[in-house]
């Protein structure tokens, strides 16, 4: 083994640095300082394996290939999860979920391992058509049918019943749900163009954000760490616009593009750090078609692949971990069936596991989403 001991490196035109081939081992007890820039100068087409810090996101990330792009390193869980058995303990990141079978009891699955659901705590009121949203350690239920203003709140590594966070500025039921790692937006429902807005940590009232750009029910969420995703919904005639926030700030949506057709009744909604990806719901034909975004950029949704099964009002919210997405029970008659799909490739969803009742009407939310 050879070692080299020097303060700089640099190629023949003092342009960059050289490359090193081989077997390389970085023994420095302090630290180094990789190259670094904002989302929007991600280089591409570069070696797969190149890293970087992204100063939008405050995370290294690494260059996987042209098709898949710049993906965020997952820092590793290292406190197990409480409360499951069999696929659903050790680490990992989990999504709890809720449906249509009355009383409308928890139920959660560890993301990265396939099995069935297991039962975890029931709300502290009894109410469905409401969404999900979460940090990685506290999930929010927001609204619910009818026109509920309830705010609900779970702590998600371990089992237990919801309790009291607050109220939304309207109640409403049928609306979208999206946050990042400190706040929760409520979006739309029927008939309302509002969004509002909590601080997770912190129980309490939610205080307005801005304004869609009109009424929306049921549309399809998602998030990065900066942005949300707001795309498609009813008013009651059926959307395709996409439209986004800036999470941190406030204010009414901007334009984004378009999904290729119009579509509400929420499918699946999954993200990692850099995509977004929508499946099932009405177009107003059911459909099981997957579609994708780069939440960065700006523009049309484009084929990802096919669920397993075509399906409208999927849980309502964000289920996923940084790599894999779920689609949790639905529509046309009440189901089990959970649906697994890897974000950052395309292809068709397969079996995870089954609800253990029907899951539809009802919310989603994860503790590895792409907001987080």
């Amino acid at each position: 083994m050879s070692e080299v001991r020097v303060n700089n490196l640099s190629n023949e035109n003092n342009t960059g640095g050289p490359t090193i081939s081989g077997i390389t081992t970085y023994s420095g007890r302090h630290f180094f300082v990789p190259p670094q820039g904002d989302t929007a100068s991600r280089p591409s087409d570069c070696e797969p394996g190149s890293l970087r810090f992204n100063t939008d996101t405050a995370h290294l990330e690494y260059f996987r290939g042209n098709t898949i792009g710049w993906v965020e390193i997952e820092a590793e869980l290292t406190s197990p999860l409480g409360g499951g058995t069999g696929s659903n303990i050790g680490l990992g990141h989990r999504a709890i979920f809720h449906g249509s079978t009355s009383p409308y009891s928890l139920q959660f699955v560890t993301i990265s391992t396939f099995g069935n659901a297991e039962d975890f705590g029931d709300l502290n009121q009894n109410l469905y058509w409401n969404a999900g949203s979460a940090s990685s350690t506290r999930g929010l239920i927001n609204g619910g049918y009818n026109n509920a203003d309830t705010i609900q709140f779970v702590t998600i590594a371990s089992t237990g019943d919801a309790a009291d966070f607050g109220n939304l500025s309207a109640g409403r039921h049928q609306l979208g749900a999206l946050s990042s790692q400190t706040r929760s937006i409520a979006v739309g429902g029927a008939s309302s163009d509002v969004m509002d807005y909590v601080t997770i940590a912190h129980t309490g009232n939610a205080v307005d954000f801005g304004n869609l750009s009109g009424a929306c029910l049921y549309p399809f969420m998602a998030s990065s760490t900066t942005r949300g995703i707001i795309a498609g919904g009813g008013t009651p005639s059926v959307k395709n616009v996409i439209e986004f926030i800036t999470i941190a700030t406030t204010g009414d949506v901007t334009d984004f593009g378009d999904l290729p057709n119009p579509r509400f009744e929420m499918g699946s909604n999954s993200t990692s750090a850099t995509r977004a990806v929508f499946g099932g719901g009405k177009t107003p034909t059911t459909v099981n078609t997957i579609e994708f975004i780069t939440m960065a950029t700006t523009g049309n949704a484009i084929d990802f692949g096919d669920l397993t099964r075509t399906t409208y009002q999927v849980a309502s919210g964000v289920a996923s971990s940084p790599t894999r997405g779920l689609a949790l029970g639905g529509y046309p008659s009440p189901s089990q069936t959970i649906d697994a799909f890897e974000i950052a490739t395309t292809g068709n969803a397969v079996d995870f596991g089954d609800a253990v009742r029907s899951s539809g009407s009802g919310m989603a939310l994860s503790s590895g989403h792409g907001g987080l």
